[in-house]
Parts: C-alpha cells; structure tokens; sequence
C-alpha cells in the first residue's frame, strides 16, 4: 500500500500532523453571486432614450403660430418680446397669450448667467399659465459647457 502511495504520489499525514485546512473552497460563492448578478441584469427594464413627437399630417394646411419670446438677462431682466416687463405684466401676458385661439407658441431664452431663482420663478408663472406651446432657446450653445 506504501508503495501504491508513492508511485500514484498521495501525501500521507501521520497522526500528529492532522491540522485544520486553512484554504476556502470560494467557488460555490462565485457561482452564486454570478448567477445573482445575471438575474439582476435581466430584470433591470432595458431604457429606451426616445422622445415622442407628434408630427403634423399634411404640407399645405399647416398654420404658422405666432411666437412670443421671454427672455431673462444676465441682470434679472424679464423681457418679453425684447420688452422689459413686470412679473405682473409678464402673468397679464401670458393669461392674454394663452386666451389666443390658436394658442402662440411660447419660446424661453434664460441667459446662462441669469440667477436661478428668477428663472425658476417665471417657468412657474409660465407653467401656472397653462402654455401647451413651449419651447427652451439657446441651449445647445451650452452643450459643450457641461
């Protein structure tokens, strides 16, 4: 037996060598976290990075809406149509804008520099408004900035 030992090359421990095995058997571990990481993957919806637009029907009977253009300085000045206006004045605007049949379209131009909260208070002037047609300007000359 001795011999079959040494030639299959079998380490024998005696009795008093017997000690604890120091190595851990990792790979049911790895198996398991892997399989984990699949299912989280395939339950995670795939995103889909579309915007839907609805396009007119038709080339001849389109309608050409009037713009009206808020624009915000880098001063805090509210213009509307370049004109200089009141946040009264602006709300009087829009509820006058918005009565229109058809509704104008409402292109808003805030200056990079602009503060804040003088933006956020005329988008909701103009969202407590009700304007369906609205459109941000200027903003891809931001693009490359950030």
């Amino acid at each position: 037996m001795a011999m079959a030992q040494k030639l299959c090359g079998a380490a024998t421990l005696t009795r008093g060598t017997e000690a604890p095995m120091h190595d851990l058997n990792t790979t049911p571990l790895i198996d398991v976290m892997l399989c984990l990481l699949v299912m989280m993957i395939l339950s995670i919806p795939a995103q889909t990075h579309s915007v839907k637009v609805e396009l007119p029907f038709g080339g001849e009977n389109l309608e050409i809406l009037p713009i009206n253009t808020i624009t915000i300085t880098r001063d805090g000045v509210v213009l509307w149509n370049a004109a200089p206006v009141t946040y009264a004045q602006l709300q009087r605007n829009l509820g006058t804008a918005q009565a229109m049949l058809p509704s104008p379209e409402l292109q808003f131009e805030p200056d990079a520099e602009a503060r804040y909260v003088i933006v956020d208070t005329v988008l909701a002037m103009i969202r407590r408004s009700g304007a369906e047609n609205m459109g941000f300007v200027g903003n891809e000359a931001y693009a490359r900035e950030f």
